[in-house]
């Protein structure tokens, strides 16, 4: 089994590269975000996911180790296959992910190719309880839970509806909430959360 792969980048491809490996080139399926990290024509290391089958050995390839975790969570849930889970990680982010999950935000599952409403569903219902447990990735501040009412809902609402995510608008306005203390405007917990997300 390959576990990890250092080479030269020879070629980047859709959903692919090529790792060049002492003139061995291996063929490795990556998601849009690992792809965009690698340097071309420079040296990288991948974590590597091998998969065998009869026809094919496959090789799936991670920048990062929480991302390679969440691959493999990703494709217990029956309907998940490989490509399916690159989708999903391409998408959102393994901190995203997270926040997708604890918040019961399917539309942001079904923004990744390939992820229809009941599949959504059914990620969102088997990964809930394991979802804090799972890394996730560089960076990571904890998700705040969902504000409950009155004027943090309001606030959410208000930059839910300027297009940004929910998850990442839900963390912005708890931040916001947190530093401005109890009794905050909404004009307050806007202007501060887009402060935020800006940052």
């Amino acid at each position: 089994m390959i576990a990890k792969l250092t080479g030269r980048i020879e070629g980047v491809e859709d959903g692919r590269c090529i790792v060049d490996v002492n003139g061995v080139g291996y063929l490795v399926q990556a998601s849009t975000r690992t792809l965009a990290a690698l340097p071309a024509g420079g040296v990288a290391s991948l974590l590597i996911e091998t998969n065998v089958r009869e026809d094919a050995i496959v090789l799936y390839g991670f920048s990062e180790s929480a991302e390679r975790d969440w691959f493999r969570l990703l494709t217990t849930v029956q309907g998940v296959g490989a490509k399916v889970a690159l989708s999903i990680l391409s998408a959102l982010s393994p901190r995203e992910l997270i926040a997708v999950i604890q918040a019961g935000d399917r539309g942001g599952l079904t923004r990744a190719p390939g992820v229809g409403a009941k599949l959504a569903v059914r990620l969102l219902t088997e990964l809930r309880e394991k979802a804090g447990a799972m890394p996730a990735g560089i960076g990571f501040s904890p998700v705040l839970p969902a504000p409950v009412g009155g004027v943090e809902a309001d606030a959410l609402s208000a930059l839910v509806n300027l297009g940004y995510r929910r998850p990442e608008a839900q963390a912005a306005i708890g931040r916001a909430a947190e530093r401005l203390g109890e009794g905050a405007s909404l004009d307050a917990l806007i202007r501060e959360g887009l402060k935020e997300l800006a940052r």
